[in-house]
């Protein structure tokens, strides 16, 4: 069932069309990915499909009754509101039945007091609005909302903070949990795995793989695309091109219909010189039969239907970072490092007992959840900031050239020729202007005021500054979080070329399948090294956490040392412990069977004609029934909490 459709869509802005003729049709369940150059339009089809602009031409169909919700790359918080405050408005339906159930419920109450009768127009509203209810998920959004805030990494000592007190990131998963919550039929996600942490990113690849409505999504993230998406819609040059599959199979596919477009043409051009040739030739001989023949040729030269020549990457960033002089072999080391906050009450610990040792030439990546202070870490590396303890040891003749992911040492009040100029004063404009082209800023782009600029453009300016330092230690905090996947993948040839040292923070899974020779993972307890790619690193990650289940529940497995009898004794008991489970298990299924046959029946019973005008009895069944409904609740949440053991 198609659920979205779009026909010849064009978005122009006077005489600068950004999409053109976009034309395609998405099913309902559809996970469809959009991708392409920063600039190139993608958000701009966000925004027509949501409703928030207008496009230039064409039309596009929303199925009659779906509810589109939309993630935009700026929220819509008020600065003044808490985070719980912002997610409980989510739910101002429950809340409104809520204030009527108590409102309901008080008036029968005060007709008991009185002695009398409630009449039966409140006894059947009562029913209605517990039907509502639970229709709209009152019994259970509690336990949902404070789910999902916690997958999104807010704890409840988060939930009285303020919005204006968050950062850009913490407000944009604030945003991605509100819309979650919300469950629209079509979702739209603009970049939504920007500042997740890989724990969060899973959590979110597993709910969108579930999700029973369709969902659209912008992003760069090749890994996270290819574990959601089963289509992909690139917009490039204008234009929007289908492909079915992963965005490994749309690589596979784009690369067949560029090599199938080229050739093709290349066949009629060979064609078309060869048609030319004999009606040259023809003409020549200028007999008047060879003349008519060359004539109708020409006729029929003109009626073909010429392809246009495959366009071609030439706007790709051309850079490699280089070192004006090598560093020492070890070029920075840590002995038992740790950090504490003492800024503001409650202190907050981020780190301590951190120990590592770097070499030149090394590609190390640093990972680990927000706020656990990998940021910091860096910034001490840098000496901007000190330890709480232990210290760092630099070694001889090393240089930093420092990458941060707010890009806060950039200027905005400077256009980005005087940005540069700003840091090498050495270089005259044509020489900045020519290293500017290479990053795509071109003719009038180098103008262009840097606070004006996008996130994208913003990382290409920083990059540019970043090549030009001369570093031979590039510290890099989530580079790739704004670049889109062409720029990525110039920059990781340009990172693999380089022979200096590389420490990178970064949660771009791809990339940490390409980068690494090392991932260091930072803990609150210290650093954990992993001798590998992102691969690796998810295999040893899966063989601890295997080692710690078999600890916290004893197996053969884990019974290493102990005698044959002792290994059977354990045995036993957790084959006693799996059966125990299934048991109760099979209770709560026959309790759930019982409970659904008992509301069913109380339904069945207020029914009744005979009941219809006894509204002390009807009262008494709402109350029961709500009291097995309670009781169901509890009974599902057992029965859920044992599959997951």
């Amino acid at each position: 069932m198609i659920v979205l459709s779009a026909n010849k869509l064009t978005k122009a802005y006077g005489t600068d069309v950004v999409l053109e003729d976009a034309s395609f049709a998405v099913n309902a369940g559809d996970r469809v990915g959009i991708i392409g150059r920063n600039g190139a339009g993608k958000t701009t089809l966000l925004n027509i499909l949501s409703g928030e602009w207008e496009s230039t031409e064409g039309e596009f169909f929303v199925s009659q009754d779906s509810t589109i919700g939309y993630l935009k790359q700026r929220d819509n918080f008020f600065r003044s509101d808490t985070v719980i405050k912002a997610i409980d408005a989510i739910y101002k339906d429950i809340h409104r039945v809520e204030d009527e159930l108590d409102k309901v419920t008080q008036a029968i109450e005060e007709c008991r007091e009185k002695g009398s009768e409630p009449e039966a127009e409140l006894i059947f509203r009562l029913d209605s609005l517990h039907n509502e209810y639970e229709r709209l998920g009152g019994y259970t959004y509690k336990s949902e909302m404070t789910g999902v805030l916690t997958s999104m990494a807010f704890g409840p000592e988060d939930y009285e903070k303020k919005i204006a007190e968050l950062s850009g990131g913490e407000r944009t998963r604030l945003a991605l949990a509100a819309l979650l919550l919300e469950k629209p039929d079509i979702l739209l996600l603009d970049e939504p795995t920007n500042h997740l942490d890989i724990d969060t990113l899973k959590w979110l690849e597993q709910y969108l793989a579930a999700y029973k409505g369709t969902v659209l999504i912008v992003s760069h993230d090749r890994y996270f695309l290819d574990k959601v998406v089963n289509r992909i819609f690139e917009v490039e040059h204008k234009h929007l091109y289908s492909y079915k599959g992963s965005y490994s199979a749309y690589a596979e596919q784009k690369r067949i219909r560029r090599e199938s477009e080229l050739k093709a043409y290349n066949n009629q051009q060979r064609e078309i010189r060869r048609q030319e040739d004999m009606i040259r030739i023809m003409m020549e001989h200028n007999t008047e039969h060879l003349v008519k023949r060359a004539q109708s040729r020409v006729k029929r030269l003109a009626m073909i239907d010429r392809l246009e020549k495959p366009e071609e990457d030439n706007a790709r960033m051309k850079f490699r970072f280089k070192q004006d002089f090598k560093s020492g072999n070890d070029v920075v080391m840590a002995e038992d490092l740790g950090k504490t906050l003492y800024d503001r009450l409650p202190y907050r610990h981020l780190f301590s007992h951190v120990n590592f040792d770097i070499k030149r030439g090394e590609k190390i990546c640093i990972l680990g959840p927000n706020g656990v202070g990998k940021t910091t870490l860096l910034r001490m590396l840098l000496g901007e900031l000190k330890p709480t303890e232990g210290r760092i040891k630099l070694g001889t003749n090393v240089a930093f050239g420092y990458y941060d992911q707010g890009q806060q040492m950039l200027h905005d009040d400077l256009n980005v020729l005087e940005e540069l100029r700003d840091s090498y004063h050495l270089y005259n404009d044509t020489e900045l202007r020519s290293l500017l082209g290479r990053f795509l800023f071109r003719g009038e782009d180098v103008f262009l005021n840097v606070g004006s600029l996008s996130g994208g453009e913003k990382a290409r300016l920083t990059l540019v500054k970043l090549m030009m330092s001369g570093a031979n230690t590039l510290i890099l905090d989530e580079p790739t979080n704004h670049m889109d996947i062409e720029s990525k993948e110039v920059f990781e040839e340009a990172l693999q070329e380089f022979e200096g040292t590389a420490i990178i923070v970064s949660h771009d899974r791809y990339f940490l399948q390409k980068i690494p020779t090392r991932i260091l993972e930072l803990t609150p307890d210290g650093m954990v090294e992993y001798l590998g790619k992102y691969d690796y690193y998810l295999e040893r990650k899966a063989m601890e956490e295997n080692a710690a289940a078999r600890e916290k529940t004893p197996s053969v497995s884990a019974s290493e040392g102990l005698t044959i009898k002792e290994e059977r004794a354990l045995k036993k008991a957790a084959e006693a412990e799996e059966r125990r489970r299934k048991r109760e298990i099979e209770g709560l299924e026959a309790e759930i069977e019982n409970l659904e046959e008992k509301i069913a029946e109380i339904e069945a019973e207020m029914q009744k004609p005979e009941n219809l005008s006894d509204f002390s009895k009807l009262a008494e069944l709402s109350k029961e029934m709500t009291k097995l409904r309670e009781e169901l609740d509890s009974a599902y949440a057992k029965w859920e909490g044992l599959q997951e053991l």
